[in-house]
């Protein structure tokens, strides 16, 4: 193989077509503000989970809005509920009830 000093990436198009939005819409039903985001990230600036893993609320929500459930169901109970991006959010999300609402479409996945 020919070596010329760069690498391709991987295809990271996401077709949402194919992908499931059902735990998206299950959080949207329980908790509306979620729409509200607009994944500026000052929810993940302070985060306590966020400094010791690598737990973002920013990136649950877009994962969510993606339609990638593997990733987000491995992360979201990483959360520690202690409310600095709720405080934080200039939107104004419920991020707390976002993060919940989360945990029981992941609980329910087969229900949804």
């Amino acid at each position: 193989m020919i070596e010329f000093g760069y690498s391709l990436q991987t295809n990271r198009q996401i077709d949402v077509d194919i992908k499931n939005l059902r735990l998206l819409k299950y959080v949207r039903k329980n908790e509306p503000s979620v729409d509200w985001c607009m994944s500026c990230g000052t929810c993940a600036s302070g985060c306590t989970a966020g400094e010791s893993t690598d737990f973002s609320l920013r990136s649950m929500i877009l994962m969510a809005r993606r339609g990638e459930e593997d990733e987000l169901m491995t992360s979201i109970f990483r959360c520690r509920f202690c409310g600095k991006c709720l405080n934080a959010c200039p939107r104004g999300v419920n991020t707390r009830n976002v993060i919940y609402w989360m945990q029981q479409a992941v609980k329910n996945i087969n229900a949804l």
